[in-house]
């Protein structure tokens, strides 16, 4: 029963985080050059858009992210442990790199969308997509921790599978 549990937890902090580290890999793959290419106005209008409609899904995936992989972490012993844990702290640096990087410039961006862009914004555009490119480090190391975690135990339950099955 324990054993079922664990592998629940762990198939929720590997799909959380995944779909954590895609989003965000998305958005530094697709949107950042794409935010580069438009003109500023239409960057600052669609940013603050776009970060009104992420701001539930993307806190919600962090929290899951980390909350289930913390959980995992005490489910489990060992190796198993320190990844469970090294991956929900990262998922954890991810939120706080958002709460304390990103969300107070897109605060100022969605006012300048709604007035004029400062004269150094491109200074402080640059910081929010280096702290995006932080948080979507943070994320993919955590997916990856966590698919480490995985495949150590398939590979570590397919000799006792094997041996059960004779």
């Amino acid at each position: 029963m324990i054993r079922r549990h664990v592998r629940l937890v762990q198939g929720l902090a590997l799909m959380s985080t995944g779909a954590l580290a895609g989003a965000f890999g998305y958005g530094a793959a697709n949107l950042v050059p794409t935010f580069r290419a438009v003109p500023l106005d239409t960057r600052l209008s669609f940013h603050a858009q776009l970060m009104q409609m992420n701001g539930i899904t993307m806190q919600g995936a962090m929290g899951i992210s980390a909350l289930s992989s913390l959980a995992l972490a005490a489910m489990t012993r060992g190796t198993a442990r320190r990844l469970a844990g090294g991956a929900g702290l990262l998922a954890v640096a991810s939120f706080l790199i958002t709460r304390l990087g990103n969300v107070p410039i897109n605060g100022r961006i969605k006012q300048w969308a709604a007035t004029s862009a400062p004269a150094d914004h491109a200074e402080i555009l640059a910081r929010w997509e280096a702290f995006n490119y932080a948080r979507t480090g943070a994320a993919f190391a955590a997916f990856g921790l966590l698919i480490l975690l995985s495949l150590r135990r398939s590979r570590a339950a397919t000799p006792a599978a094997a041996g059960a099955a004779r």
